[in-house]
């Protein structure tokens, strides 16, 4: 049997403002949102909801145990639910979703250790959201790297509260109703009985503080709308759908919480020239017929706006490719790059003088 006087670190004749402090104390010490024992922290708040009221303490005191008035059930002990399964077990292969009774079936949760409902703590409360946005670059700003300066309108830090809150000169005081543990109880009336739960304090939000004086600018938020300028560095090689974070870029958080992130999704826009197929570029080289079955060398612009000479084999076949290596895309990694692909596309004329036409027909002739 557990000792709640024990658990609270009171006398068994303590007063009921004995008790108050003691839990108060500890309830800060063992707050799981404090980085405190959840496991302490619950036992703690076991023993205060049976010594703060003075009927459960007086059954406590002269049973060791408390009787809840409805049902006669025992508090703490277990119950049947077989019910649930079909009297008897009839339906007892059934599957069952604890979610789909509502209040019920959170009660059910907290027995069977179900989690139907997000728990958040009270950082998690106050924090700001993700902001998600796309940016377009160009295939040379690809091959480059680049930076990019974008404003953001969203959430950011109240400049006259700091932040807080509050405002300047006035106090940040512990929340009356939840005593600054973000929480409060709230009891469950079921047939099975009553059933007392932890809920998010409404009067705080779950901050478990409140200002004494909300600012005047924010609220109390802590926050307002506004611009931020942002400089975003694009890493060299980086493709299509990637995704940048800049941690802390997010929306501010309420009260001086932590900022969300921001998310960058990128756009590589398409290129006239140059096609790209991971880390490699592709071309398209329109050459005459001269060209191809004489062979030549020829001047050819890369991505990065430098001349290169590019030699023609005699003989080149419409759609014949050729490849020059560490002239594509930069791999992310950091190390090395792709390479360049040129496809020769061997141009038909389509109005010829008379003069080509002749010499077409001379070639005819010598059988070519």
């Amino acid at each position: 049997m557990k000792d709640y006087y024990e658990i609270l670190g009171v006398p068994h004749d303590a007063s009921q403002e004995e008790i108050k402090k003691a839990f108060h104390k500890l309830a800060h010490k063992y707050h799981p949102h404090k980085g405190g024992d959840e496991k302490k922290f619950k036992e703690i708040n076991e023993a205060y909801q049976v010594l703060s009221n003075k009927e459960k303490r007086a059954q406590y005191d002269k049973f060791g145990r408390v009787f809840e008035s409805e049902g006669g059930q025992e508090q703490g002990q277990g119950f049947d639910f077989s019910w649930a399964w079909g009297n008897g077990g009839q339906n007892a292969n059934m599957d069952f979703d604890f979610e789909d009774l509502g209040d019920i079936g959170d009660i059910f949760s907290d027995f069977f250790g179900y989690n139907t409902r997000s728990q958040k703590t009270k950082k998690d409360l106050r924090k700001g959201k993700d902001i998600q946005i796309e940016i377009e670059v160009s295939l040379e700003e690809v091959l480059t790297g680049t930076t990019k300066r974008i404003i953001l309108t969203k959430m950011i830090p109240c400049s006259r509260c700091n932040g807080s809150g509050a405002e300047p000169n006035t106090l940040i005081k512990e929340c009356f109703s939840c005593r600054g543990t973000g929480q409060v109880q709230q009891i469950k009336k079921t047939f099975f009985g009553s059933f007392t739960t932890l809920t998010i304090c409404p009067e705080c939000n779950g901050d478990g503080y409140k200002p004494e004086k909300p600012c005047i600018v924010c609220k109390g938020e802590g926050r307002v709308k506004g611009e931020e300028e942002i400089n975003i560095s694009i890493p060299k090689g980086i493709d299509t759908n990637q995704v940048i974070k800049i941690e802390g870029k997010g929306e501010a958080g309420r009260r001086g919480g932590k900022p969300g992130n921001l998310f960058i999704k990128i756009l590589v826009k398409e290129h006239e020239v140059f096609e790209r197929k991971g880390d490699d570029l592709y071309m398209k080289l329109p050459i005459t017929f001269s060209q191809a079955a004489l062979g030549d060398e020829v001047e050819i612009l890369t991505l990065d706006k430098k001349k290169i000479l590019l030699k023609i084999p005699a003989g080149s076949e419409s759609g014949k490719i050729l490849k020059i290596s560490g002239k594509g895309i930069p791999h992310f990694s950091g190390f090395g790059k792709g390479s360049l692909y040129i496809e020769l596309i061997v141009k038909i004329p389509k109005n010829l003088t008379k003069e080509q036409k002749e010499a077409i027909k001379k070639l005819k002739e010598l059988g070519l």
